[in-house]
């Protein structure tokens, strides 16, 4: 059990920590800061054109968004479907504005697919966050369970000279 702790601490800090007893480990384990601020170290880190995916993808994912495109092809249709019908830029079977939106749709996929892959990245750091912290807590657990089994014996060592000595007068 002791080379298992070592091990999962030399794991957990990533260091060459040489031959340092439990005790030392557990304590630089648990005095150490593990957490990262996954956002604000993602955030100092984003390039320009990844600011830039980043709002797209998060103005093409929502409803103004949807409401508004379905608002602008309606009016594409009228305008060029009833209201120009004779004289239309784009007349039925709306060829312009077919092409607008393939153009539309073969930009838009790369750039949501950038902000997916950098989330992706970021929900990877998250979880290795996590399951350090969790591996810092066990270890601690496991620390305050060893104290509390020592206290206990030496309660136990007390209580039983206390009741020899009761016996003895």
């Amino acid at each position: 059990m002791e080379k298992k702790k070592k091990e999962i601490v030399k794991m957990l800090l990533n260091q060459d920590l040489g031959e340092r007893d439990e005790e030392e480990l557990i304590d630089l384990l648990v005095n150490s800061s593990i957490t990262v601020d996954v956002d604000k170290e993602n955030d100092e880190k984003m390039t320009f054109g990844d600011k830039v995916a980043d709002r797209l993808s998060a103005i093409a994912g929502s409803w103004s968004f949807i409401i508004g495109f379905v608002l602008f092809l309606l009016f594409w249709i009228i305008l060029n479907g009833v209201l120009l019908a004779s004289n239309a830029i784009d007349p039925f079977p709306f060829i312009l504005l077919n092409l607008l939106l393939s153009c539309l749709a073969a930009l838009q996929a790369p750039v949501i697919m950038m902000s997916q892959n950098r989330q992706a990245k970021k929900d990877t750091i998250r979880n290795k966050n996590d399951y350090h912290t969790d591996l810092k807590s066990e270890l601690i657990l496991e620390q305050l369970h060893d104290q509390i089994e020592k206290v206990l014996q030496n309660q136990n060592k007390i209580l039983n000279y206390l009741n020899e000595d009761k016996k003895e007068k």
